[in-house]
């Protein structure tokens, strides 16, 4: 691949799918300038005449859907039988829609003086950067640029190239919907490119999706700058089943967030600690559900489990699977059931491994992949403790009858969200956001509008 372009190889057979060239840094000014102009006007449109551009945006892209499906497969593996991601899309944007304007409203000073007006008003940032990846390239795009273009603010979105094409899909929706000029632009950039972006301060605030290492490469960009950062960066999600879970329904729903994706899910569960009294029963269940995935061709309506995104994602799993292996674990799938596995591609059999622990990488480092640890544990106490046993905190999960329980357990857990006998989903309503390792910052919920508006102060005295 030449330096000067973008290219997605597609793991369905390893060929080149898309070449895009990057932009010139002339191009990148221009882009800044027109996207700066056009905020000036954007921030002064009323809210209710945003949220109108911002569903038409939505609608055009949702119109998509019969496109990007097929499209999607072609570029990151997804099997075309599970319908794409605008479900989901149209609940966060609608959701970040309906909330703007509550979520914006100028907050009164806490306590009154006479003769004063006082108050904190909530201005857009200005100029919003996407850095979106490719496992759901629509899903988390959406989650910033909603809320950012409901702010007042204008967007640039650099997306990942393995899903290139999404990034140019948001851009048609925008000129669909009459977004105003250079409010929205879909740019294709070089890491170096994007670094100066960043280290220049041509964007008021950066929204990151992607691994550790890209956080680390955004932060140092960005030092000096003032740039506000949010990054979403990598996880390592844990589940306990209690003793009064409901075994049958834990254990469909955990193999389905372990798995769904190709396990490539930002918070799908990569680590299971069951209550010993259900150990036997769960991992007999979970083992029985995965031996029946199919693993295929993702644009083959029977294919349940497509390719991971790349080869060398799925060479990163190998790796960690055979290194639990050789420390003792037990690898329960027989990977020559899924013949489209063969070794030095990017499709690779699903893996529940026990007698596993935490010297291993399996289980402490992100794998992104379809493998899942499973350890036994006597009670809340241990499993708290391994589940905290981690650089990361995306989300976590407790499957149990006991409400008070899981909020009580919830309270110990060191995580972004929490959640009870459900897994590998957000809710728009509430703030997407991690601990340690795996970021800073909120997106979603009336906290997005916080990150993405600045406060201004007004004290008015009256003569």
């Amino acid at each position: 691949m030449a330096d000067t372009d973008i290219v997605c190889i597609s793991p369905i057979d390893g060929r080149e799918l898309v070449r895009r060239p990057i932009m010139s840094d002339a191009a990148i000014d221009a882009a800044v300038t027109s996207a700066r102009e056009a905020q000036k006007a954007w921030r002064h449109v009323p809210v209710k005449e945003r949220a109108a551009k911002v569903l038409a945006l939505l609608d055009a892209l949702v119109a998509m859907n019969q496109e990007v499906v097929p499209e999607l497969a072609q570029q990151m593996g997804r099997p075309v039988r599970f319908g794409g991601e605008f479900r989901g899309v149209e609940e966060r944007a609608r959701h970040m829609v309906r909330i703007a304007e509550d979520s914006m409203k100028a907050i009164p000073a806490d306590d009154e003086k006479p003769g004063f007006r006082r108050m904190i008003k909530r201005e857009p940032v200005g100029l919003v950067l996407v850095i979106a990846p490719w496992n759901y390239p629509y899903l988390t795009a959406i989650n910033t640029i909603a809320p950012a273009l409901m702010a007042g603010n204008a967007v640039l979105l650099k997306h990942a190239s393995q899903t290139v094409l999404a990034g140019e899909r948001f851009q048609m929706a925008a000129d669909r919907a009459g977004l105003p000029k250079g409010l929205f632009q879909n740019l294709h950039l070089s890491h170096e490119q994007t670094s100066r972006i960043l280290g220049s301060g041509l964007v008021d605030h950066c929204n990151f999706t992607g691994s550790v290492s890209g956080g680390r490469a955004i932060e140092r960009g960005a030092a000096g700058s003032f740039t506000s950062l949010g990054l979403e960066l990598g996880g390592k999600d844990p589940a306990y089943v209690r003793e009064d879970a409901d075994i049958a329904h834990a254990i469909e729903n955990l193999v389905d967030g372990a798995f769904f994706n190709s396990g490539q899910c930002c918070c799908g569960i990569e680590r299971i600690y069951v209550h010993e009294k259900h150990y036997a029963r769960f991992v007999e269940g979970a083992v029985d559900l995965v031996n029946k995935y199919v693993l295929g061709n993702p644009l083959d309506e029977t294919t349940t489990l497509g390719p991971m995104a790349h080869k060398r994602f799925a060479d990163v799993v190998r790796q960690q699977n055979a290194e639990a292996v050789a420390k003792g674990a037990r690898a329960h799938i027989d990977g020559k059931r899924f013949t489209a596995d063969v070794g030095n591609t990017a499709y690779l059999a699903p893996q529940v491994l026990t007698h596993v622990d935490h010297s291993m990488s399996v289980m402490r480092e992100e794998s992104f992949g379809p493998t899942v640890g499973i350890m036994k544990v006597k009670g809340d106490e241990e499993a708290i403790h391994l589940m905290n046993d981690s650089p990361y905190g995306l989300s976590a999960a407790i499957w149990t009858s006991d409400v008070d329980a899981a909020e009580s357990i919830g309270d110990r857990l060191e995580t972004g969200t929490v959640f009870m006998n459900r897994c590998d989903y957000l809710d728009p309503a509430l703030a997407w956001t991690g601990v340690k390792e795996t970021g800073r910052g909120a997106s979603l919920s009336r906290l997005a509008y916080e990150s993405l508006t600045r406060p201004k102060s007004f004290h008015l005295r009256q003569l």
